[in-house]
C-alpha cells in the first residue's frame, strides 16, 4: 500500500504546478489586460466553449531558451492555452494565446502546441479555432521562433478545405502573427483592442514617413472595410466568440461531412408575398437584396459574412427548411449591383469554401456588369472577376440561381449561368437578359438611324434634333426591351429552367435542393487547378 505521506506530497505538487499555470503571467498582467478592456486567454476559452467541456493539453510546457535571461522566466504553458472542447454540443479544437505571458509572442514551444492541436483536428476531424493575441516571433528566440511560424503556416495550408479554420484577432498582431489567421477560412476582429499588421505604425513612419494610428492602419474597421482581410468586426470580445458559436451553427465538422440541419419552425410553402412588388418600375431605381433575401430564407436565419467590404455583393449564411446555404447576392443599393475587383474577389473567397465544405449555393443575381474605368482595368479586373467565374465553374455543390432583374453581358455567364453547371436556374418576370442594357445596345445597333432622326429633324422648320432623335432612341429602346430584355428567350433555349413568380420562390428554392440533395459530380482529376489570383 502506498506511503499517504509520498501519495500527499505527490498531490500537493500537481496541485502547486495547476496553480501556477493557470495565473498566466500573474495578476499584475492580468489586470493590464483587463484595464484594455481585453478577456485572458482562459476567459476567453470559457466564453467560447460549452459549459465544462474544456479539456486542455500541454498546461506544464515550458520554453527551452537560455538567452538574454530568459532561463530565469519559464512560465508554465508558454503563452499559449490549447486543447478541445464544444460547441453547441459539437467538438472543436482550440488554442488561446496569452498576451499576459511575453505578450503571446510565439516560441518553439509555443508552436509545438499549436501544431499538436492543429494536427488533431485534421486527424479526427473538427474545426480548429485560433483565438489570437500575439505581438509576433519572440525575438530573444530568433530564426527557431520563425521557424515555428513557418510550421504553423503550413499546417494552415494543409488544413484547409478539409476541417474548418476560424480565427479570432483579440489584440495587437503584427508581422508572422497575422499570416496563420490570413490563412484560415474566416477572420474575426474586436473593435477599439484588435489591430493587424505587417508592420506597425512606428516601422511604418520610419521607412516610408506616413503617420499613421494603429487603427487607422490595421485596426478592426480598416481590415473589415478597406482590405477585407476581416470578415466580422464586432463591438466586444463577447460578441465576437458568440459569433463564432453562430457560424459554426452553419459549417460542418469537415470536408466528408454535410453541414448540420437544424429544425425550422418556418413552413417550406409560405408566400413571400411582398416580394411580388418589390421590383421598381424604373429599371435605374434600386432595391435592397438583404429584403428578398431574408424574405425567402428560414426567419432569422441569415448571417452575413464580410459585409461591410465590397458590399456590392452579398455574401453569407441561412437556412432553407432547416438546411444551411451559402448565399451570394448583388446588391443594387451598392454601385447598382455591379461587379467589380473587390466584391469578384469576395465572392469566389466564399463560394469556395462552400464548395469545399459541401455547402449549396443560392444566387440572386441583378447585375448590370462589370465595372469599366482606367482604375479597375489597371488593376487587373479581367483576372480578378475570373476569380468569380472559375469558382463557380470549378464548384460542385448544389447550384440554384435565381435571377430577378438584370442579367447583362459577361456578369450573367459568371454569376451561376446554366453554361457554368448551375443546377438550377429561374427567372422572376422582371428579368432582363441580355448582352447589355437596352439602351447601350439601341445605341450601338441604331446609331445611324438615331442619327437620321437627328438630320431629318434639323431639316424640318421650328423642329428641336435633338428631340426628335430621343425620341426615336426611345421608341427603338422600348422595343428592344419588349424584345430581347426579358426571360423567355433564355427560357427558350432551356438556359433558364422556369420562370417564376417572386412569391413562390422560397417554395421554387426548398425543392431544388431537396431534389438536388443526392447531386454527384466530379471534376477532371488534377492536383489541382491554377485558378488566376
Amino acid at each position: 500500500m502506498a506511503d499517504p505521506a509520498i501519495s500527499q506530497t505527490t498531490e500537493d505538487i500537481l496541485a502547486r504546478y495547476r496553480a501556477e499555470a493557470l495565473k498566466g503571467g500573474g495578476e499584475k498582467r492580468i489586470e493590464d489586460q483587463h484595464r484594455k478592456g481585453k478577456l485572458t486567454a482562459r476567459e476567453r476559452l470559457e466564453l467560447l466553449l460549452d459549459e465544462g467541456s474544456f479539456e486542455e493539453f500541454d498546461m506544464f510546457v515550458r520554453h527551452r531558451s537560455t538567452d538574454f535571461g530568459l532561463e530565469k522566466q519559464r512560465p508554465l504553458g508558454d503563452g499559449v492555452v490549447t486543447g478541445c472542447g464544444r460547441i453547441n454540443g459539437r467538438f472543436v479544437y482550440v488554442f488561446s494565446q496569452d498576451f499576459t505571458v511575453f505578450g503571446g509572442s510565439l516560441s518553439e514551444t509555443h508552436a509545438e502546441k499549436i501544431i499538436k492541436v492543429m494536427e488533431m483536428a485534421m486527424r479526427n476531424g473538427a474545426p480548429i479555432i485560433g483565438l489570437n493575441d500575439s505581438g509576433g516571433a519572440r525575438i530573444q528566440e530568433g530564426v527557431v521562433s520563425l521557424g515555428g511560424y513557418a510550421d504553423i503556416f503550413l499546417l494552415n495550408t494543409l488544413a484547409s478545405g478539409v476541417v474548418p479554420q476560424i480565427s479570432a484577432v483579440l489584440g495587437p498582431c503584427a508581422g508572422g502573427a497575422v499570416y496563420s489567421p490570413a490563412i484560415t477560412d474566416f477572420v474575426f476582429m474586436v473593435e477599439g483592442t484588435s489591430y493587424m499588421f505587417v508592420t506597425g505604425p512606428n516601422v511604418v513612419k520610419t521607412v516610408t514617413h506616413e503617420d499613421v494610428t494603429s487603427e487607422a492602419l490595421g485596426g478592426a474597421d480598416t481590415h473589415a472595410q478597406k482590405s477585407g482581410v476581416a470578415h466580422f468586426a464586432l463591438p466586444s470580445e463577447l460578441e465576437c466568440l458568440n459569433g463564432v458559436r453562430t457560424l459554426l451553427s452553419y459549417l460542418p465538422q469537415n470536408n466528408r461531412e454535410k453541414a448540420p440541419c437544424s429544425t425550422s419552425d418556418d413552413e417550406p410553402t409560405r408566400i413571400c408575398t411582398a416580394l411580388q412588388s418589390i421590383i421598381p418600375d424604373s429599371p435605374n431605381k434600386p432595391y435592397d437584396m438583404h429584403v428578398v433575401i431574408e424574405s425567402i430564407a428560414d426567419k432569422a436565419s441569415f448571417f452575413e459574412v464580410h459585409r461591410d467590404f465590397a458590399t456590392n455583393i452579398i455574401v453569407g449564411f441561412a437556412r432553407l427548411d432547416g438546411e444551411a446555404v451559402g448565399i451570394v447576392a448583388n446588391q443594387p443599393l451598392s454601385m447598382a449591383g455591379v461587379l467589380d475587383i473587390d466584391s469578384s474577389t469576395k465572392g469566389a473567397r466564399f463560394v469556395r469554401f462552400c464548395d469545399a465544405f459541401n455547402i449549396p449555393l443560392v444566387v440572386f443575381e441583378d447585375v448590370p456588369g462589370f465595372l469599366p474605368g482606367t482604375d479597375q482595368e489597371w488593376r487587373g479586373i479581367i483576372r480578378h472577376g475570373a476569380k468569380l467565374l472559375y469558382a463557380f465553374a470549378e464548384a460542385t455543390v448544389p447550384k440554384v440561381t435565381v435571377i430577378t432583374r438584370k442579367a447583362y453581358g459577361g456578369a450573367y455567364d459568371v454569376m451561376n449561368s446554366k453554361h457554368i453547371r448551375g443546377d438550377m436556374n429561374y427567372a422572376w418576370p422582371t428579368a432582363e437578359i441580355a448582352v447589355m442594357g437596352p439602351k447601350g445596345a439601341v445605341e450601338i445597333i441604331f446609331k445611324k438611324e438615331i442619327e437620321e432622326a437627328r438630320v431629318v429633324g434639323g431639316r424640318v422648320e421650328g423642329a428641336d434634333p435633338g428631340a426628335l432623335a430621343h425620341a426615336r432612341e426611345e421608341e427603338l429602346t422600348n422595343e428592344y426591351r419588349t424584345r430581347f430584355a426579358n426571360p423567355y428567350i433564355a427560357a427558350e433555349r432551356g438556359f433558364v429552367d422556369d420562370v417564376i413568380e417572386p412569391q413562390e420562390t422560397r417554395i421554387r428554392l426548398i425543392r431544388a435542393l431537396k431534389m438536388l440533395a443526392t447531386k454527384q459530380d466530379t471534376n477532371p482529376w488534377k492536383k489541382h487547378g491554377n485558378i488566376p489570383l
